[in-house]
C-alpha cells in the first residue's frame, strides 16, 4: 500500500479542474440558493389561509414554510462555501477574475474574509492533529497533562470554545467573532475584510429590513447565514474529533498518517453530499487539498488507500460520541471526557 509522498503523487491526477464543470455546478447552486431566498421573501406571513386557515394558524403556516425555504438556502449557501474554500486553495477557479468577484462575494456573505481564513486554514492543514500546535484554524485539543496543569479560567476558556453551543451559535461565535472582530483587533492592515464582511453582512440585513420589513430581513438576510454557519461549525468540529482519531507529538507527526488517520469520513446521503460540496470526503482532501470538491468520490474509488476510511455521520448516535470527546489522553492513545481527564491527572500527581 502506498503511503507518505508517494500516495499524494497517486492522488495528483484526481487534481485538476473541470472548469466548465465548475461554472456548470456553481451556476445551478447559485440558482437554488437564490430562488430559495426569493421564495423565503416572497411567502406571505399568512400562508396558511391558502388552506382556510385564519389568524395565528395561518401565520404558523407562514413561518413555518419561510423557515423551510431559509433552510433551504443555508444548506445552499454551505455548497457555495465549499466553492469558495477550494477556490482558496488553489483547485477551482485559479486565473479567473470573474471566478475571484464571486468567491470573494460567497466568502464575505458566510461572513469568512479571504484574509483569515485563508492564513488560518492553510495553517490547519499543514498542521492538522499535531500535538502541540493544530489548534489554529481548529479547535483547541489539550492531553491529559496539560488539562492537569490548566487553570480554572483556562479549563473554563477550554471548555466554552469546544462546547456543542457555540457550534450551534457559530453564526455568533466562530463566525462574527471568531473570523471577523477577533482578526480584525488583532491586526486592522491585515484582515480588514473582516470589517468589511461584517459592514456588507450589516447593509445586506439592512436593506433587506427596508424593501421587505425586518421580519423578512431575518428570515432571508440572517437565518440561512445561522443555519449555513451552525451546521458548518460541526461538521468542521466531527471531521477532527470523532472516536477513532489519532494524534502525534510535533515529532512524530506526519502529513498522510495526519490526512488518513486525523480525518474523518463523514457518511451521509447523496443529497446531503450535495448540499455540503463533498466536504464529508474530508480524509482524501486533506490528503489533496487541490483536488476539486467534485472530484473527490472519484478519487476515493480510484484509490484503494482511500477506501477504509476513519467513519462518523449525522446519526444522533455518533453526533453524541463525537461531541464526548474532550481531552486527548496519550497513555490510551484517545479522547476522554472531563471527568476522565480529571482523574488521569490527579493520579498521576
Amino acid at each position: 500500500m502506498r503511503k507518505g509522498p508517494e500516495l499524494v503523487r497517486a492522488s495528483n491526477p484526481y487534481a485538476v479542474e473541470d472548469r466548465k464543470r465548475t461554472w456548470q455546478l456553481l451556476l445551478v447552486a447559485l440558482v437554488v440558493f437564490f430562488s430559495a431566498l426569493g421564495a423565503t421573501v416572497a411567502t406571505p406571513f399568512e400562508a396558511g389561509a391558502v388552506f382556510g386557515l385564519t389568524g395565528a394558524a395561518s401565520i404558523a403556516v407562514g413561518v413555518a414554510v419561510k423557515v423551510l425555504f431559509a433552510t433551504l438556502a443555508g444548506l445552499t449557501l454551505i455548497r457555495l462555501f465549499i466553492f469558495y474554500h477550494d477556490y482558496l486553495h488553489g483547485a477551482i477557479l485559479t486565473g479567473s477574475k470573474a471566478g475571484k468577484w464571486v468567491m470573494y462575494l460567497v466568502g464575505y456573505w458566510v461572513l469568512s474574509g479571504p484574509s483569515v481564513w485563508k492564513q488560518t486554514h492553510d495553517y490547519h492543514h499543514k498542521h492538522t492533529a499535531k500535538m502541540v500546535g493544530a489548534s489554529i484554524g481548529s479547535y483547541p485539543i489539550v492531553t491529559v497533562d496539560m488539562w492537569g496543569v490548566m487553570t480554572p479560567a483556562q479549563r473554563r476558556d477550554y471548555k466554552l470554545v469546544r462546547h456543542p453551543l457555540t457550534m450551534v451559535l457559530g453564526y455568533f461565535t466562530v463566525f462574527i467573532l471568531g473570523m471577523c472582530i477577533s482578526p480584525f483587533r488583532r491586526n486592522p492592515a491585515q484582515h480588514k475584510d473582516g470589517l468589511y464582511a461584517l459592514i456588507g453582512h450589516a447593509a445586506l440585513v439592512g436593506g433587506l429590513a427596508l424593501a421587505f420589513g425586518p421580519a423578512n430581513a431575518f428570515f432571508a438576510g440572517m437565518l440561512p447565514v445561522m443555519v449555513a454557519t451552525g451546521l458548518g461549525s460541526y461538521l468542521f468540529y466531527a471531521q477532527h474529533n470523532f472516536p477513532d482519531m489519532a494524534i502525534r507529538g510535533r515529532h512524530e507527526w506526519e502529513y498522510t498518517f495526519a490526512a488518513l488517520h486525523s480525518s474523518s469520513m463523514m457518511d451521509m446521503p447523496e443529497w446531503l453530499h450535495w448540499f455540503t460540496g463533498n466536504i464529508g470526503y474530508h480524509h482524501i482532501h486533506h490528503l489533496n487539498h487541490r483536488i476539486p470538491f467534485y472530484r473527490l468520490p472519484e478519487a476515493m474509488a480510484g484509490l484503494p488507500e482511500l477506501q477504509n476510511p476513519h467513519r462518523t455521520s449525522w446519526a444522533p448516535s455518533e453526533i453524541r460520541k463525537c461531541l464526548m470527546l474532550k481531552v486527548w489522553d496519550p497513555g490510551q492513545g484517545r479522547m476522554v471526557s472531563y471527568e476522565e481527564a480529571s482523574a488521569l491527572a490527579l493520579a498521576a500527581k
